[in-house]
C-alpha cells in the first residue's frame, strides 16, 4: 500500500466507487482546446484524435490544458471563459467535479502580459535559493488568483552537454545546486496553494550527442548519484505534488513505461504521494516513436502500470485505447482506481472538490506590478556573471564606481568614453527570454501582437545608463550574411570602447539557436558572430563582449581577446536594465557559473563533476580542462578568506566547516562562499570536487562574516557495487573557493562504518553567518 493509499479520505473513496469506466477516464485525462494550433509541443497536431470541448467534458474532466498559455488574450477575458467551463463541469456533469488547470510556469506565469523572468540558468548562477523561492511565490500567487491549480516546473534537469537545446531550461551542472534552487522554486509556489510539477523524470538531459529526444546511455550509478539526486531533494525536502515523466528511454526503457522509477523510486523509495503527469504526448509516443507498444491501447497499458496517473495534454491512449484494454480484460480495473484515487485526492487538497464557480471570475490581477519587477530585477542582476576583466569595467565615472546605489551617468562627467552598440542582440528584446516565455513560445508566430511589457533592449538600457551612444547590427543572430561588419567596424573605430552583444535566439523545435528542439552540433557562436565580434577587436578598440545566450559557448578566444566579457544567461523582462547596470558599475556583478564554458565542441559532454581520470593527464594529447569552471565569476571588489576550521564527523553525523571571508576591495559586494569536498578513497572512484555547500554573502568595504556550514554527511554519500547509496568512512579533502581554485582547505576523517542513507536522512545543509 502506498502512501496515497493509507491516506484515502473517505469522501474520495466513496467518488471512485461510484463512477462508471468512463467517468474514471475523463479524470485521467486533459482536454487543450489549441491542440491543433500553434506548434509548442513535440507533434503537435499530428497525434491528438480528441474531439471538443462537449464530447470532452461530457463524463467529467481531470485537466484543462494551457488555458492562459498559448494565445495572447487578455487574462481577465480568459478567466470569464474558463469560469464558464468549469461551471458547466459543476452543473452539467453527474458527479460535478471541476478540472485542475495546468499551466507552463518556467519563467514565470506564461500569460499575455504576464512577468517574465530570468531562466533558470540565471537562477542557478545567483546561487540564491531565497530569491529563488520568493519569485516562486509570486507565480504561484498569479496562477492561484486566475484559477490555475498546477504549473508545470521547475526543470530538475541536470546538465550533461551544452550541445542539447533545453539547457536554456536547466539550473546548472551540479545536482546539489540544482537540487536546492529547485527546491525552493517548488516551495514558493506551493506556499501559494498551487502544486509545482517536477520535470522531467529522468535522465532527459543526457541525451545522445545532445539531441533533444535522443536515447540516453547511462549506468545505474550515473543515474543514481547524478540524475536523480535533485528530485530526491524536491520530493522528500520540498514536498513536490506533481512530477512529470521525461521523454527518454534509458538503456532501451522509456521512463514512461518503466515502474523501477515511476514507482519503485518515487513512490516505494522517496515516499512520493502525489500525482504523476505524462509529458505532452509521452504516452502515445510509446508506440509512435519508442516502439514498445504496439498500438495507443498497449502504451496506455504500459504507462498506467508503470505509474503515469494522469495522460496530458488529451486522451490519445486514455480513453477509448484505454476503455478497451479493460473491457477486454487486458488492463485491470484496479490500476486506472489508483490513477483516479489519486488525482480526486490532489483535487481534495487543492479545495476543488467543494468548489462551485458561481461567483464572478477573476479581474483585475495585476501580473507584471512593482513585487514581480523588484524579484525580476534582483535575479537579473545577481545572475550576471563577469568573466574576464583587463580593468576596462565598470564604464560609469569613478565616484559612481564607489557607490553601488549611485545612478550612473558618464556623460556629464570630464573624460566620459565615447562608446560603441554593436552586434544582433543589442536591439532585441527578444534575446532577453528564453523559448517558455511567451514572448518566444507564442508571439514569435504572431508578428504584430504587442508584447505589452515593458522590456528595454540593451541598446536603450545602455543608452539611459550612460548617455548616447553609436550603434550597428553587423549581424543576423543566424546566417551567414557579412555586409554589416563595415557599419560595426566603423562605430568601433569612431568610439573608446565597443560593447558587441551577441549570443541566442531562443524558440521551439528548430525555429530558433536555443530551445527545445533547437540543438546544435557547434559550440561556437551561432552564424557569424564571431567573425563579426573579431573584426571589431582587429580595430583595436577594446571589445566589451557581453553574451546573452541560453547555453554556454566555446569562447576561450574572446576570454584572451576581449577587454572584458559579460555573460547573461536569458535575464529577463529587467535584464538589459541589469547588464546595463553592470556595464556602468551601478550594479558590482556577483553571479557564478552554473555550468562550466566548454573548451570545444569535440571536448563534450564534460563538466566539473568527474574523477581523475577526467582530468588532463599524460596518458592522452587532448585537454579537457575547461577556460572556465562552475562556479567562477568575478566582481568589482576583492574578497579574502582566514580562519577555515574543519572538523572530523561519523558518518551518519554532519560535517562542520567554518571560514571568515572579507571584502578587502573598494566598493560593497556579494561574494558567493562555496565549499567543495573530495573524498580521497571510495570503494568506487569519486569526483575530484563536489559542491556541498554554497552561501551568498553582502559585504561593505572592509567587513568581514564568519560562514558556518553544517553539511550532513549524506552530501557526500554515493551508490558502491551493490548499488546501495552510502556515506563511506575515510579522509576528504574540504576547501573554500571554485573546484579548481583553493582559497583555504583542510582535511578531515569520516569515522565509523557504512552509513546507507534514505529518505530520512539529512540532506540540507544549514548555513549561519555572523559578523566578526
Amino acid at each position: 500500500m502506498t502512501a496515497v493509499d493509507a491516506a484515502l479520505s473517505s469522501r474520495v473513496a466513496a467518488l471512485v466507487a461510484d463512477m462508471t469506466l468512463e467517468e474514471k477516464l475523463a479524470q485521467i485525462t486533459g482536454f487543450w482546446e489549441d491542440e491543433k494550433g500553434d506548434v509548442v509541443a513535440p507533434l503537435q497536431g499530428e497525434v491528438s484524435v480528441t474531439g471538443g470541448l462537449d464530447e470532452a467534458t461530457r463524463h467529467g474532466l481531470g485537466h484543462f490544458t494551457r488555458i492562459y498559455g498559448t494565445t495572447p488574450v487578455d487574462a481577465d477575458a480568459r478567466a470569464r471563459v474558463l469560469w464558464e467551463r468549469q461551471r458547466a463541469l459543476v452543473t452539467g456533469t453527474r458527479l460535478g467535479i471541476p478540472a485542475i488547470v495546468h499551466e507552463e510556469i518556467l519563467t514565470g506565469l506564461s500569460a499575455w502580459k504576464a512577468a517574465t523572468y530570468p531562466g533558470p540558468l540565471t537562477w542557478g548562477a545567483t546561487f540564491d535559493p531565497a530569491l529563488v523561492a520568493r519569485m516562486g511565490a509570486l507565480i504561484g500567487r498569479d496562477c492561484r488568483a486566475l484559477g490555475i491549480h498546477q504549473g508545470l516546473a521547475p526543470v530538475l534537469d541536470v546538465v550533461r552537454d551544452p550541445r542539447w537545446g533545453r539547457v536554456e531550461e536547466c539550473i546548472g551542472e551540479d545536482p546539489y545546486l540544482v537540487g536546492e534552487i529547485g527546491t525552493s522554486y517548488v516551495e514558493g509556489v506551493q506556499s501559494e496553494g498551487v502544486h509545482a510539477t517536477l520535470k522531467h523524470f529522468v535522465g532527459y538531459s543526457a541525451s545522445t550527442a545532445g539531441r533533444n529526444f535522443g536515447p540516453v546511455a547511462m549506468g545505474p550509478r550515473e543515474l543514481r548519484d547524478i540524475m536523480l539526486v535533485p528530485f530526491e531533494m524536491a520530493v522528500v525536502d520540498g514536498g513536490v505534488r506533481s512530477v512529470m515523466h521525461a521523454y527518454t528511454e534509458i538503456d532501451g526503457v522509456p521512463t514512461a513505461a518503466d515502474p523501477t522509477l515511476l514507482t519503485g523510486v518515487l513512490r516505494d523509495e522517496w515516499g512520493f504521494d502525489g500525482v504523476v503527469v505524462a509529458d505532452y504526448f509521452g504516452v502515445a509516443f510509446l508506440h509512435l516513436l519508442h516502439g514498445i507498444a504496439g498500438d495507443l491501447e498497449e502504451a496506455a497499458a504500459l504507462a498506467l502500470a508503470a505509474g503515469v496517473d494522469v495522460e496530458l495534454p488529451t486522451g490519445d491512449a486514455y480513453l477509448e485505447p484505454l476503455a478497451a484494454a479493460v473491457r477486454s480484460g487486458a488492463v485491470d480495473e484496479s490500476l486506472v482506481d489508483r490513477a483516479v484515487t489519486r488525482i480526486l485526492t490532489q483535487k481534495e487538497q487543492l479545495g476543488l472538490l467543494d468548489q462551485t464557480f458561481e461567483g464572478p471570475s477573476p479581474s483585475g490581477v495585476v501580473l507584471d506590478g512593482p513585487e514581480h519587477r523588484e524579484v525580476a530585477r534582483l535575479l537579473a542582476e545577481r545572475g550576471i556573471v563577469l568573466l574576464a576583466n583587463d580593468g576596462t569595467l565598470p564604464l560609469g565615472r569613478p565616484d559612481d564606481a564607489v557607490d553601488p546605489t549611485a545612478a550612473s551617468s558618464g556623460t556629464d562627467g570630464a573624460g566620459a568614453p565615447r562608446i560603441a552598440v554593436i552586434g544582433p542582440n543589442a536591439d532585441r528584446y527578444q534575446a532577453m527570454f528564453g523559448c517558455y516565455s511567451f514572448a518566444n513560445h507564442v508571439l514569435d508566430k504572431r508578428p504584430g501582437t504587442e508584447l505589452a511589457l515593458d522590456v528595454p533592449t540593451v541598446l536603450d538600457a545602455v543608452r539611459d545608463e550612460l548617455g548616447p551612444v553609436i550603434s550597428a547590427q553587423g549581424c543576423d543572430i543566424q546566417g551567414s550574411s557579412r555586409e554589416g561588419f563595415a557599419e560595426a567596424v566603423s562605430a568601433a573605430r569612431a568610439s573608446d570602447v565597443a560593447i558587441v552583444v551577441v549570443g541566442d535566439q531562443a524558440g521551439l523545435f528548430g525555429r530558433g539557436t536555443s530551445g527545445e528542439g533547437c540543438d546544435t552540433d557547434s559550440l561556437e557562436l551561432p552564424g557569424v558572430q564571431r567573425e563579426l565580434v573579431e573584426a571589431v577587436i582587429e580595430t583595436g578598440t577594446p571589445v566589451v563582449l557581453v553574451l546573452v545566450t541560453g547555453r554556454p559557448y566555446a569562447i576561450g578566444w574572446a576570454l584572451e581577446r576581449c577587454a572584458a566579457v559579460v555573460q547573461a544567461f536569458f535575464p529577463g523582462e529587467e535584464g538589459a536594465r541589469a547588464i546595463a547596470g553592470v556595464l556602468s558599475g551601478r550594479v558590482n556583478p556577483s553571479g557564478r557559473l552554473p555550468v562550466s564554458l566548454p573548451r570545444s565542441t569535440g571536448a563534450q559532454p564534460a563538466g566539473y563533476l568527474h574523477p581523475r581520470l577526467g582530468d588532463d593527464s599524460d596518458v592522452t594529447n587532448l585537454s579537457s580542462v575547461a577556460p572556465l569552471t562552475f562556479g567562477e565569476g568575478l566582481s568589482y571588489t576583492s574578497f579574502a578568506y582566514s580562519g577555515l576550521s574543519v572538523a572530523d564527523a561519523p558518518t551518519d553525523g554532519a560535517l562542520s566547516v567554518a571560514a571568515t571571508v572579507a571584502n578587502i576591495g573598494e566598493r560593497a559586494g556579494d561574494e558567493v562562499v562555496q565549499v567543495y569536498a573530495h573524498q580521497r578513497r571510495g570503494s568506487v572512484t569519486r569526483p575530484v570536487a563536489q559542491l556541498v555547500g554554497f552561501a551568498r554573502v553582502t559585504l561593505a568595504p572592509g567587513e568581514a562574516r564568519r560562514v558556518t556550514f553544517e553539511i550532513p554527511a549524506a552530501r557526500l554519500a554515493f551508490s558502491g557495487r551493490d548499488l546501495v547509496r552510502a556515506v563511506e568512512p575515510g579522509e576528504v579533502e574540504l576547501w573554500v573557493g571554485t573546484p579548481r581554485h583553493r582559497e583555504a582547505d583542510g582535511v578531515v576523517s569520516l569515522t565509523g562504518g557504512r552509513c546507507p542513507v534514505d529518505r530520512a536522512s539529512a540532506r540540507r545543509v544549514r548555513v549561519t553567518i555572523e559578523g566578526v
